[in-house]
C-alpha cells in the first residue's frame, strides 16, 4: 500500500523533535514516581524519556520502530507518572499520520488509543480515557489531512506539467507536421523535374524555401511564448499567431503543392472573435488540409468558415478516400498536381515514406479533437455524405452559461 506523496523528514526536524522531547518531558517528571519509587523510579523515567527521543530520531527512517518506541515509552511514563497523561502520544501519531498514508498508519492509530487511555482505564477513569481518546483520533486526523492537502498540491501540480507538455507537443505538431509535409512535396517534385523543366524545378524550390522559412518564423513565436510564460513575462512581443484572416494564404501554399484549395466564407465578420479560438480553428483547418494533402489522395478541398455572434463553425472538405484514422492503407497514393507524371510519382514516393513513419498513430484528429474541447467545443471527423471525407468543428466564441 502506500501513494505517490512522499514526505521527508529530515535530519534537522528529527534533532529537534528528539531534543523537543526531552525539554517537554524533563519537567513534568519532579514529583515522585508512583509505582517504582525511589531513584530506580527516576531511572526509569529518565530511560524512558531518552526511548522517547531516541524515537522521534528513529521516525524519519524507521517508522513502525520510532512510533512503537515512542507509544510504549509514553504509556509507561503515564504509569509512572499519572498526571503527565499521554505526553507526546498526540505529537507522535500526528507526524506518523502525515509521514505515511492513511492506510499505513492505522495500526498506529489503534497502539496510540491503547497507549494514551490504558492507564486510565486500569485506574477507572473512563471520562479521562474518553477524553485521550478523542485527542488521539483528533491528531491522527490532523496529520492525514495535512498529508492528503499536500499530496492534492502535488497531483495538480503534475498535472499541470502534463498539460504543459501536451499543449508543446500539440503545437509543436501543428506547426511542423503541414510545413514538412509540403516541403517534402515540394522538394521531390523539384528533383523529378530538374533535369526536363528546371524553371518548374526552381519554383518548387522557392516554395519549399519559403515554407521552411514560415516554419522557423512560427517556432521563434512559440519558443518565445514559451521562454515568457517559464520566466512569468507577459510583456514579450511575438509575432501575431495566425488567425482566420490567414487561411487563404495556408490554402495557398497547400494549392501550390498539389491539391487546389477554395475556402468560403459566412457569416458575419471573424474580427470579433477571441484570438484563442481563431488560433484553434486555424490549427484545425491546417491539420485537415495536412492530412488531405498526405493521406487522402484527394483531387481538391474546400473550407468552409462560418462566423457568427457565438460560435465559429469550420468545415474542411475534400474529394477523397477520407478514414483519417487508416494511414497504412492510404501510404503512396496521393496526387500532387504538380504538372507532369514524373513529378506526380515523386511527390507520392516522399509522401509515401512521411505516411510510413506515421501510420497508425492517428494523433492528428485525436489533437484536433482536444483544441476543440479545450474550447469547450465540439469536432467530427468523418467520411462526407458525397463521399469523400470532412472534419467539422463548432467553437463556441462565448463561455457557455449552464
Amino acid at each position: 500500500m502506500g501513494d505517490a506523496f512522499a514526505v521527508r523528514f529530515s535530519r534537522r526536524w528529527r534533532a529537534v523533535a528528539a531534543v523537543g522531547a526531552v525539554v517537554v518531558s524533563v519537567p513534568l517528571l519532579a514529583p515522585a514516581p508512583l509505582v517504582v519509587t525511589g531513584a530506580a523510579g527516576r531511572v526509569v523515567a529518565v530511560l524512558l524519556v531518552l526511548a522517547q527521543a531516541a524515537g522521534f530520531w528513529w521516525l524519519g527512517v524507521r517508522h513502525r520502530l520510532g512510533i512503537v518506541v515512542v507509544l510504549v515509552a509514553a504509556a509507561g511514563l503515564q504509569v509512572l507518572y499519572p498526571g503527565v497523561g499521554p505526553g507526546l502520544v498526540f505529537v507522535v501519531v500526528c507526524t506518523y499520520a502525515w509521514l505515511r498514508p492513511a492506510a499505513e498508519t492505522l495500526w498506529g492509530l489503534g497502539l496510540a488509543a491503547f497507549a494514551a487511555c490504558g492507564p486510565a482505564v486500569v485506574r477507572g477513569h473512563w471520562a479521562m480515557a474518553g477524553l485521550w481518546l478523542g485527542g488521539v483520533v483528533l491528531a491522527w486526523s490532523w496529520g492525514a489531512l495535512v498529508r492528503a492537502r499536500g499530496a492534492r498540491r502535488l497531483a495538480e501540480q503534475r498535472q499541470a506539467v502534463l498539460e504543459e507538455r501536451a499543449r508543446i507537443a500539440r503545437e509543436l505538431h501543428d506547426v511542423l507536421s503541414h510545413t514538412v509535409s509540403v516541403m517534402v512535396v515540394q522538394a521531390a517534385a523539384a528533383d523529378d523535374v530538374f533535369d526536363v523543366d528546371p524553371a518548374r524545378a526552381r519554383e518548387a524550390l522557392r516554395r519549399t524555401e519559403q515554407a521552411g522559412r514560415e516554419a522557423l518564423a512560427e517556432l521563434r513565436w512559440f519558443l518565445r511564448t514559451v521562454r515568457a510564460d517559464d520566466e512569468g513575462d507577459t510583456g514579450t512581443q511575438a509575432a501575431p499567431q495566425p488567425g482566420l484572416d490567414d487561411v487563404e494564404r495556408l490554402a495557398e501554399t497547400v494549392s501550390a503543392a498539389g491539391l487546389p484549395v477554395t475556402v468560403r466564407r459566412e457569416g458575419t465578420d471573424a474580427g470579433h472573435v477571441p484570438l484563442a479560438v481563431q488560433l484553434s480553428a486555424y490549427r484545425i483547418i491546417q491539420e485537415a488540409l495536412t492530412n488531405a494533402l498526405r493521406h487522402a489522395g484527394a483531387g481538391r478541398a474546400e473550407v468552409v468558415i462560418r462566423s457568427g455572434p457565438a460560435e465559429v463553425s469550420v468545415e474542411v472538405r475534400d474529394d477523397g478516400r477520407g478514414g483519417a484514422g487508416t494511414d497504412k492503407t492510404r501510404v503512396g497514393t496521393d496526387k500532387t498536381r504538380v504538372g507532369t507524371d514524373n513529378a506526380r510519382a515523386g511527390a507520392d514516393r516522399a509522401r509515401a515514406g512521411t505516411d510510413k513513419a506515421h501510420a497508425g498513430t492517428g494523433r492528428g484528429i485525436a489533437g484536433m479533437r482536444e483544441r476543440a474541447a479545450l474550447l469547450g467545443g465540439t469536432l467530427r471527423a468523418g467520411p462526407a455524405p458525397g463521399g469523400g471525407f470532412e472534419v467539422a468543428a463548432r467553437l463556441p466564441t462565448r463561455e457557455q452559461t449552464p
